[in-house]
């Protein structure tokens, strides 16, 4: 009950100051769309069966599903002031609203495929260094309407997914990973529903 509230309150905040700001800010708290599959970043509390062990991270095509919402965040040595830009090229952390957990990569295999796994890893926002990724755009700052790349600052890979779906107990959402294939499409990721904190509400600009 308390995750359908919290998803039925972003999700109306969502609706009426959607498209107000144009760029994503550190502290805003969105899903991020895959470029070419209608799917979602999701996570929960459910664990790898192989590999890490840690969280597993997928795909979701529910737009409502409020275990979609991801923190941004400064990295481990800078942390971002809430309602700056994110600009290009900067060092950042996605935390998942839910479990507090940060999205993370490591060498180990995807379960089904030969990419790179990607998981959800940490305490209440603590985690370490394989929690950072690169935001890759064009321009100064990341902006909400363009897609952008992700890339993992210790491995060099690429947030992306694969056309795999699992099975129970995750039935039909999808693979994600990370690859070391720059050119994908799939590693193409759009800020789409959330909670987006205005620049002027935080830092007094106009």
């Amino acid at each position: 009950m308390k995750v359908f509230v919290i998803s039925m309150l972003l999700n109306f905040i969502s609706d009426i100051s959607a498209l107000e700001y144009e760029f994503v800010t550190c502290g805003s708290a969105l899903k991020l769309t895959n470029n070419v599959y209608d799917i979602r970043l999701h996570s929960h509390d459910i664990k790898y069966g192989s590999g890490s062990g840690q969280q597993s991270v997928t795909g979701m095509s529910d737009a409502l599903d409020a275990n979609s919402y991801w923190q941004v965040r400064g990295s481990m040595k800078k942390d971002c002031t809430r309602g700056v830009p994110i600009k290009c090229g900067q060092t950042i952390r996605l935390s998942h609203v839910a479990t507090k957990r940060n999205l993370h990569s490591h060498h180990f295999q995807a379960p089904m495929s030969n990419e790179q796994e990607v998981s959800a890893f940490g305490e209440e926002g603590a985690g370490d260094n394989l929690d950072e990724w690169v935001v890759q755009c064009d321009g100064k700052n990341w902006q909400r309407a363009t897609a952008v790349r992700f890339k993992h600052k210790e491995t060099q890979a690429y947030l992306s997914c694969t056309a795999k779906t699992y099975g129970r107990p995750i039935h039909g959402q999808q693979e994600i990973v990370a690859t070391s294939s720059p050119s994908k499409a799939t590693n193409y990721w759009k800020a789409a529903e959330g909670i987006y904190i205005k620049p002027s509400e935080m830092t007094g600009d106009k």
